[in-house]
């Protein structure tokens, strides 16, 4: 198994290589996260035909490993905000959310027991716990130490939205808080971000999905529930272009809440030219992938990220690092398989124009926003795209009425058959690979054996062997 997810791991830094010039995160043993890639690939730049024998790092990576290293113990499981794609210069990240007191109490002293006393991941975070044992003073000092240095991991790595899927303002277990989220933190230290509350079912949800012979259509998440606490909560700016009366997202079927949330994180990266996205649910391995795989795979069908990728290949990078690599233990849970194989076969819902990066750039010409300015010595440098494969579209084929970029475009781009020939070429090959591995019936063999003994694995873990056919 070791040797299999080795050799994953190296494909993926293949076909990162193709595009991409990155540096590594070391995640060697699982000292950083241990549910993370062995090598965690930080995406700097788009290289080109010109500089692909040279490569000069636009960040320091051992104050970001030291970032990374301070951070950890701020989010749910450990699970860091992490880069994933490098869109124009601007990072899309994934994370868990924030933990509780309860985790971030028993890890913290679990760490410095485990370590002989030499932890210092928080500096004199010891020292907190040992003042005295009351509790909402040292919880104050332990939380402005951890998420401290998880906000100055987001604004180095120049992120200022964040997308929180979670549809409880707190993950409860019998009766205690067991995470936390950014919207909730009392003392308001994430008040220089961007926060969206974004609330979307987990994978529990999903087995109706699977109930229903895998239809997401018709399909509507119970509201009432009474777990169920965060609102939808989003910012005028963002939804003032988009044509989508938000009021009524409790009456939005599986399909349409999906779309609608991918339109809304498709607009929020085309908004902005300098600042990055986070995205995150509880754990950050079910519903997290979901959406990142969604904007990947749709900004690929654009030709604005992974532009040398083929379908195939494109396929497998998707579910190696966003899925297989970021998430291996979930494939030990029935549940999760189902929101797993509801994102690629939901690629034939998103192939029409509506969902093009080339439309959402000029929409996103509109939103005019007030912005924080992050001092330049808490972030990266802004490299933009040397080549960049996106950076040439925004006016090809858009006819402006106006003569100001606020203009509304005279009519829509029209690129819509490259895109949904690409997209539908990956969710093809999906659905074979997947149902000659997990067992859905296949009319074909699977056209790549790779991503078939990719999913074999997942297989194996999960122990699903289905008859549903999937059209």
């Amino acid at each position: 198994m070791y040797f299999q997810v080795e050799r994953i791991e190296e494909h993926c830094l293949e076909l990162f290589d193709r595009d991409y010039k990155y540096s590594i995160i070391h995640n060697t043993n699982g000292e950083v996260c241990g549910h993370y890639p062995r090598k965690i690939v930080f995406l700097e730049y788009e290289s080109s035909d010109s500089n692909k024998e040279s490569f000069e790092s636009t960040v320091q990576i051992s104050k970001l490993q030291d970032l990374v290293n301070r951070s950890k113990m701020a989010r749910c499981r450990g699970r860091f905000v992490c880069p994933v794609i490098l869109y124009n210069g601007k990072h899309v990240c994934r994370s868990s959310t924030l933990a509780g007191w309860g985790e971030l109490y028993g890890r913290t002293g679990y760490n410095y027991i485990f370590s002989g006393g030499s932890d210092d991941t928080f500096g004199d975070a010891e020292e907190v716990l040992e003042d005295d044992c009351a509790v909402g003073n040292n919880d104050s000092q332990l939380f402005d130490k951890v998420r401290g240095s998880d906000i100055k991991l987001l604004k180095y790595l120049s992120v200022r939205y964040i997308c929180d899927l979670m549809v409880e303002k707190k993950k409860v277990k019998f009766g205690l808080n067991v995470t936390s989220s950014e919207k909730v933190d009392k003392a308001h230290r994430y008040a220089d971000f961007t926060l969206l509350s974004v609330p979307y079912p987990g994978c529990e949800f999903f087995r109706e999905y699977k109930d229903r012979d895998y239809t997401a259509e018709g399909l509507v998440f119970n509201w009432n529930q009474d777990y169920v606490d965060a609102p939808l909560t989003i910012p005028d700016f963002f939804t003032r272009n988009l044509n989508i009366n938000w009021s009524e997202y409790r009456s939005w079927d599986l399909v349409q809440q999906t779309q609608n949330y991918l339109k809304l994180l498709l607009h929020i990266i085309n908004s902005d030219d300098e600042n990055g996205l986070l995205v995150h649910c509880i754990s950050g391995w079910d519903r997290t992938p979901l959406f990142v795989s969604l904007l990947r795979l749709s900004l690929w069908a654009d030709r604005a990220v992974h532009a040398s990728l083929e379908p195939s290949e494109i396929l497998y990078l998707t579910i190696a690092y966003d899925w297989f690599l970021f998430g291996l233990v979930l494939f030990l849970f029935h549940l999760n398989i189902y929101i797993f194989f509801f994102c690629f076969n939901f690629l034939k819902h998103i192939v029409c124009d509506t969902f093009s990066n080339h439309l959402c750039m000029p929409l996103s010409s509109h939103s005019v926003h007030w912005k924080r300015q992050i001092p330049s010595e808490e972030r990266m440098p802004n490299v933009k795209s040397s080549s960049s494969s996106s950076s040439n579209h925004s006016d090809q084929n858009v006819t402006w009425t106006g003569s100001t970029p606020l203009a509304v475009p005279g009519r829509r781009c029209t690129f819509v058959p490259d895109r949904q020939v690409r997209l539908e070429a990956v969710r093809e090959l999906f659905l074979a690979a997947y149902s000659s591995t997990v067992g859905l019936k296949s009319s074909s063999p699977s056209p790549s054996g790779a991503i078939s003994g990719l999913l074999e694995q997942f297989a194996r873990g999960v122990g699903l062997r289905g008859t549903n056919a999937i059209i």
